[in-house]
């Protein structure tokens, strides 16, 4: 069976997520996060993809960014994961793959899911356990969306400065969303829409989307094709 093809359209955000082969560590000691950081960073330019999240886990990564043409997010994530691996075979004295395959990614509609998904990105090392408030964790972009903490790599999503007319009215507003964690059913959205490559948005934006890639983009049954209409 072939594989979907991914929903990517220019200057609409994506969720993408990738993770380790057999879910193995893909960062072992703070260089290592350091760095994939610095090549992000650099290859995020260069590919034209604007980063508004993201959160790095010992065995998979969280990205929320928007490409500016079809192929930018594929040039970023090729040369970043070869860049990265090289690095992690050489330093550790291993050979092969790390990554699972192709990554995984939802395209997501602005204005309702858009911080929907920098919340559940940010809130990744709280639904782990690894800290109690997302602040904590050094490897996200909470630290510079909430707490005003200087980034060279982040690109703040307008809807993101929508939030107030300051950087600290912006962070005040952002850390309120932060005060009760997100419901399990949204949780669940994301991570199907994530996993399947599929749309997360609304009933509208979805149809918006099917029709416009004249495919379905939403889970439906087995034998039911989209119909482009």
């Amino acid at each position: 069976m072939p594989r979907r093809a991914r929903i990517i359209i220019p200057g609409f955000p994506l969720h993408v997520i990738q993770r380790g082969n057999n879910r193995q560590p893909c960062f072992h000691v703070d260089e290592d996060y350091q760095w994939y950081l610095d090549w992000l960073q650099e290859y995020s330019r260069n590919a034209g993809c604007s980063i508004h999240a993201y959160a790095l886990m010992t065995n998979h990564v969280h990205l929320l960014l928007t490409p500016a043409d079809a192929n930018s997010v594929g040039t970023l994530m090729k040369r970043l994961g070869q860049r990265y691996v090289q690095y992690i075979n050489r330093t550790y004295n291993r050979s092969g793959t790390l990554w699972e395959g192709r990554f995984r990614s939802c395209i997501a509609q602005q204005e309702n899911y858009l911080l929907v998904c920098q919340r559940y990105i940010e809130l990744n090392p709280v639904r782990a356990g690894i800290v109690k408030h997302p602040g904590e964790y050094r490897w996200s972009s909470y630290g510079c969306n909430g707490q005003g903490e200087a980034s060279d790599l982040l690109s703040h999503h307008p809807v993101y400065l929508s939030l107030g007319s300051s950087g600290e009215e912006r962070q005040e507003v952002y850390r309120e969303l932060f005060r009760h964690e997100l419901e399990p059913g949204v949780v669940d959205q994301i991570r199907q829409a994530t996993n399947g490559n599929f749309a997360l948005g609304n009933p509208r934006f979805t149809e918006e989307i099917a029709a416009i890639l004249g495919r379905r983009v939403v889970p439906g049954k087995a034998g039911r094709p989209y119909k482009k209409t």
